[in-house]
């Protein structure tokens, strides 16, 4: 059983939403990165998603393409960023870390290659924008034989049938975009989203994770409702981005402390 498993398992006991917090590795600077996870951490994350800067990240808005501009400017690429997580793990050894990126710098530096340096880096959960479901099979075979978990993006516009498909290969939970475009474009419509989640659950046991525009406490509370576990980026990527150096780790602290609070007000946890 893997660790982002267990972790919905436990929060289930104790009915507890999950918080998933998403920063790209290395920015604003790569010796922050490590620093940002453990605030995360303190701040009521239960697990994190950790950014590969990429030159092209199609699904990300401008505040995350930006985080990706600068960590690429701080010679920030794939292998750097499973050494952070490495790092991390030196003192955090149960958080699940779950890699967010595209498929080119998996397939730069090799898929073997990739499933190796994660598995050493103790990383629990790959979401891969671009890799869809009729072309990974093996992919998610070999995350699999290492019980590391494949993350899946479901859409608005993702039919039933292709829900199916995807649902049989997922593990550790799916990840549901709650609106069309890309991260942080605009309002969630929850009554919407709710219903969509509801569709989703009709075809797999697995959590649904709701992420892309989450960017308030409120929006969090309400996602939290009707959902196992709430996403947040670019709202938090824009906190790193506005603050002033020496007050990046303060205020990612305030922000997540008030995103954590509102979903565990939440009278449906």
């Amino acid at each position: 059983m893997s660790k982002i498993t267990i972790t919905f398992e436990k929060l289930k006991e104790l009915n507890k939403k999950a918080l998933i917090p998403f920063i790209t590795a290395g920015d604003p600077c790569p010796t922050e990165t490590v620093a940002l996870m453990n605030t995360l951490v303190e701040n009521g994350a239960d697990m994190i998603e950790l950014g590969i800067p990429f030159s092209d990240p199609m699904a990300d808005g401008p505040v995350i393409q930006r985080a990706s501009e600068r960590a690429l400017k701080n010679k920030v690429g794939i292998k750097d960023t499973i050494k952070l997580a490495k790092d991390f793990r030196e003192t955090n050894k149960n958080t699940p870390l779950i890699l967010m990126g595209y498929a080119n710098p998996i397939e730069a530096i090799g898929v073997g290659n990739f499933i190796k340096l994660i598995k050493d880096a103790q990383i629990d959960g790959v979401i891969t924008v671009d890799y869809p479901p009729e072309e990974s099979k093996e992919f998610v075979k070999k995350l699999n034989k290492e019980k590391i978990d494949s993350i899946f993006l479901l859409s608005p516009t993702t039919e039933d049938d292709r829900i199916k498909l995807i649902a049989e290969q997922a593990s550790g939970f799916l990840y549901y975009v709650s609106l069309k475009g890309v991260t942080g474009a605009a309002n969630i419509d929850i009554k919407q989203v709710s219903e969509k989640v509801k569709n989703i659950q009709k075809y797999s046991d697995l959590p649904v994770a709701v992420g892309f525009g989450v960017r308030d406490p409120e929006t969090a509370k309400s996602v939290s409702e009707i959902s196992d576990a709430v996403v947040i980026g670019s709202r938090i990527v824009n906190e790193i981005e506005g603050s002033k150096k020496n007050e990046v780790i303060s205020n990612v602290k305030k922000l997540m402390h008030s995103i954590r609070n509102a979903i565990d007000s939440s009278g449906v946890q």
